[in-house]
């Protein structure tokens, strides 16, 4: 792949992946000193035939329209540009994955983390609404899960702006299956093109399948003409009927039927739901499902490291700097990608020095050489560290009598790890280990594992579930 040594003033440092009219490339602002992603399209694309006032009027409309847009839950527009070769647009670097990059690993949200998603979407896309703009495109490839829990709505590629003049006549643009009725039957919309397309990400959260599936003209056929059975009744399980009425009004053919608003379809899901929402979905998710990141390095020179995840915002635990945390992080995503946010936040709460924090989070990487680098690059030096299973490598563990209680026997520990995977996910196996140290006593175990947990009645229930009190 021919990679454009800069693009603009903005130096590329790698691609992160191909768009829909071009190749995305990460760049680094020399004057801002922040990391871009930075969408190009190739300048003969536009200048090639008659369509290329339409293309490339698409494409500055993105600018235009995002660019106006500064929301948390919506991925920052910096600037549109155009050299030689290309025109580009340099935006917000969010280091994250799809959500469509979860469902096709399988993940099954549940109740809490489904709500999460929905909330945080309706809510940028409302605040775009009562701007005069709306996506046109909302579907799981355009949502991005931080490493911190958070999503970024992206692409407003094919987004309209109320007040423009120039969007074209009996033109579909969109996803087959997020496109609203009203779009195939050549009708004027509005904003509730994008109530439509959220009300079917709501069913497949709920139901693990899309209300509308098989070739083109079937969808097309199905959106416009067939009401899906209801997402609590697609299999066996019957997961919370309480959103099946909610999701079909979203889905009404006419508009005038849906929620009026992004908001008001919001408001009622929360209604439902009748708990305190979560402005992001959960650690152990995230744990579970992160997709490890790939991207092609240029023979360029290095560019200053940045930040990990765009939009943290979170104080770090006590006794740390966030400076210091943030760079284990950038070292740390190398090898594990996005989800080092978590593990670093979570390991600096009981680990205070950055010896002590490097060891907890070397077995977190699969390979004993990647970890000895992980440690080199954040202490300047080697670092004994736990060894990961899987690697070739054995590790005898020694459970021996203590002086403050029962030794720790093999079942307490697999135990322990069964039930700890039900609150933090695959993480657990190496909280466990660590804290199975040589010589300790069955009750300093399990006061070293409910620690791992974030709440004072979660670590009960824990310490109640597995047995810990006995002996």
């Amino acid at each position: 792949m021919n990679i454009p040594p800069r693009l603009g003033k903005y130096p590329v440092t790698g691609v992160l992946g191909k768009g829909a009219m071009g190749i995305v490339y990460r760049g680094y602002d020399p004057v801002i000193k922040r990391a871009v992603a930075i969408k190009t399209i190739r300048r003969e694309l536009i200048e090639e035939d008659e369509k290329a006032e339409s293309l490339a009027g698409r494409f500055r409309k993105e600018a235009q329209a995002a660019g106006a847009l500064n929301h948390p839950g919506i991925v920052a527009i910096y600037e549109y540009g155009e050299d030689s070769n290309y025109a580009f647009i340099a935006m917000e670097y969010v280091e994250g994955n799809s959500l469509r990059e979860y469902l096709a690993r399988g993940a099954k949200f549940d109740e809490r983390d489904t709500v999460s998603i929905m909330s945080q979407l309706l809510d940028a896309l409302e605040f775009a609404h009562n701007r005069s703009v709306w996506h046109r495109d909302v579907k799981p490839a355009n949502i991005i899960i931080m490493g911190n829990g958070r999503i970024k709505l992206a692409d407003f590629g094919i987004a309209r702006i109320e007040s423009s003049d120039r969007t074209m006549a009996n033109v579909v643009m969109g996803t087959p299956g997020y496109i609203a009725p009203e779009h195939y039957l050549g009708q004027r919309g509005d904003h509730r093109i994008d109530v439509f397309a959220a009300g079917v990400l709501f069913y497949v959260l709920l139901a693990g399948q899309a209300p509308f599936r098989g070739r083109a003209e079937a969808i097309m056929h199905d959106v416009c003409y067939h009401d899906p059975e209801p997402p609590s009744e697609v299999d066996a399980t019957h997961r919370w009927p309480q959103y099946d009425a909610i999701v079909e009004r979203a889905l009404k053919k006419s508009p005038a039927d849906r929620f009026a608003s992004a908001g008001a379809f919001r408001a009622a899901i929360l209604a439902e739901y009748a708990r305190p929402v979560s402005d992001s979905i959960s650690e152990s998710t995230i744990i579970s499902h992160v997709v490890r990141p790939v991207a092609v390095e240029p023979s360029a020179p290095s560019t200053p490291k940045t930040g990990v995840a765009s939009g943290g915002g979170t104080p770090p635990p006590p006794g740390w700097e966030a400076p210091v945390l943030a760079g284990v992080e950038v070292e740390l995503a190398r090898f594990v990608g996005p989800v080092a946010r978590v593990l670093v936040r979570r390991a600096a709460r009981t680990h205070k020095n950055l010896q002590a924090l490097v060891g907890a989070l070397a077995p977190a990487i699969d390979l004993r050489e990647e970890r000895e680098k992980f440690a080199r690059a954040v202490t300047g030096r080697g670092l004994p560290v736990p060894v990961a299973a899987g690697d070739g490598e054995t590790e005898s563990t020694v459970h021996e009598t203590s002086l403050s209680g029962p030794a720790l026997s093999d079942e307490d520990l697999e135990r322990a790890t069964r039930l700890l995977t039900t609150y933090i996910g695959p993480i657990a196996k190496v909280v466990a280990k660590r804290a199975a140290g040589k010589g300790v006593s069955r009750r300093e175990f399990f006061a070293k594992v409910a620690q791992s947990l974030e709440s004072e009645a979660q670590r009960e229930r824990f310490l109640r579930e597995a047995g810990a009190s006995r002996g």
